[in-house]
């Protein structure tokens, strides 16, 4: 097995390394007090290619594998996991099903939220139907000329600034769940209040409610009752992004605690120079490490076109809980300073616990690992 990055692999990496050295860290401190959409910096992620790495060029995009998109992820993620979630739920939830199913008028939306133009979101999860997908109520009615959708969405990534949203419901006509392309000017589409987060509060997040929203035959994307099929065709890549933004923002933590480790000096000497606090950082390192090099091999399986459900979620389990281990052992090196407002380490502490949420909770990962373990 070759590890070695390839050599655009590796300019990739650097690319999005130095802007989030040079944009995104001195930012991301506002990004989080604001508790605001970062425009700016989205549209300028945008022109670095991030939206279109998974998509053809033909698509107008720029066709790089998994494993670039996910080195793309994980360094966004060490400067602001907020900016992170608002990208990657862009690049790839928000506009695959565009892409992938949608006519001319849609995929003139798909052409501009590539470009950071436009903000799409996706809407699933549902007061009642979180895990559940098949618990959503929203229901779309066939009529001849096309469909009337009702009903309520909940957890939506960047409902508040979005220019369109599709929407998993059922309809009176098909068994299973649909996809529906929905501009967000329709009328009956109403944005909710923003939900207030302990994390990532630079990605908003609210409700979106749909009240006789009528849409054309062609707002369908795909065909009916194929809504599910559709999904798992990205699930897998959903689950390895989920696990590179875990690896990012625990590599912000190691690095920061590491930096401040060999500069706090006790009792005569810098902290770090003390077993107790090697021993963590040694822990912190071998699972950053592991979390790391398993969750590139998930995406190098994606390349090849090789199975990899089991090895997507072992990945976004294993990364997401390292992940909340290292920012924790991080903030204890600072103690009462990793408490402290004034330093990151309390904002990698409340962002990483959305990485066990997103992609699928611990709970329902090792459940559905441990069916793959039956076949």
């Amino acid at each position: 097995m070759n590890f070695e990055l390839s050599e655009i692999q590796q300019q990739i990496q650097q690319t999005f390394k130095d802007f989030v050295d040079r944009r995104v860290m001195p930012n991301a401190q506002a990004i989080d007090e604001n508790h605001e959409f970062p425009r700016e910096l989205f549209k300028e992620v945008g022109d670095l290619g991030f939206f279109g790495m998974r998509y053809s060029e033909a698509d107008g995009g720029t066709n790089m594998d998994i494993v670039s998109y996910t080195l793309a992820v994980i360094e966004l993620s060490r400067g602001s996991l907020s900016l992170a979630a608002a990208c990657t739920m862009q690049s790839l939830m928000a506009t695959y099903f565009l892409n992938r199913l949608g006519d001319a008028e849609v995929k003139s939306y798909f052409s501009a939220a590539l470009k950071g133009d436009m903000v799409g979101g996706i809407c699933m999860t549902e007061p009642n139907a979180g895990s559940d997908l098949f618990g959503i109520q929203s229901k779309a009615q066939v009529l001849e000329d096309g469909f009337i959708l009702e009903g309520q969405k909940t957890w939506v990534t960047s409902a508040p600034v979005a220019d369109f949203f599709t929407v998993l419901a059922k309809t009176d006509t098909a068994e299973g769940l649909s996809i529906f392309f929905v501009p967000a000017k329709l009328e009956g589409v109403k944005v909710g209040k923003t939900i207030e987060k302990l994390g990532v509060r630079g990605s908003v997040t609210s409700e979106v409610f749909f009240d006789n929203v009528k849409l054309p035959k062609n707002y369908l994307l795909g065909k009916l009752g194929d809504g599910t099929k559709y999904l798992s065709e990205i699930l897998a890549e959903i689950r390895i992004m989920t696990a590179a933004l875990a690896i990012g923002v625990a590599t912000a933590a190691y690095e920061d605690a590491l930096q401040y480790a060999k500069a706090r000096k006790q009792f005569g000497q810098p902290i770090y120079k003390f077993q107790a606090v090697k021993m963590k950082f040694a822990e912190m390192a071998v699972q950053l490490e592991t979390s790391k090099l398993y969750t590139l091999y998930a995406a190098s399986l994606s390349d090849n076109n090789k199975s990899r459900k089991k090895e997507a979620m072992i990945a976004k389990l294993y990364a997401s809980e390292c992940a909340n281990s290292i920012c924790d052992n991080a903030s204890r090196v600072l103690a009462s300073y990793g408490y402290a407002n004034d330093y990151p380490l309390q904002r990698y502490l409340r962002d990483a616990r959305f990485t066990l949420i997103g992609g699928g909770t611990s709970e329902i990962l090792k459940i559905n690992i441990a069916k793959e373990l039956e076949q």
